[in-house]
């Protein structure tokens, strides 16, 4: 019985770590791309800005779900 809980844990930490390089990927991108446009928007016009904002977030929380779910599948080679 533990050998699937450290199977289970492995695979958990695996992909945590992914989600998490791949957050913080997504977050210097934005901020390196997008920075002095989100900024201008914050001083100038903020109801944009929130808008914009939360696109974002919303963006990446669907993204990285993804690309998370998908390299979960090919880690775990298809199998349940």
């Amino acid at each position: 019985m533990k050998e699937p809980i450290q199977k289970v844990l492995r695979y958990m930490a695996i992909e945590l770590a992914v989600y998490a390089a791949l957050a913080i990927a997504y977050f210097c991108l934005v901020l390196r791309f997008l920075g002095t446009w989100l900024a201008g928007l914050f001083h100038e016009q903020r109801t944009y800005y929130v808008v914009a904002s939360i696109l974002l977030m919303v963006g990446q929380a669907i993204g990285l779900e993804r690309l998370g779910t998908g390299l979960s599948y090919v880690i775990r080679r298809g199998k349940k």
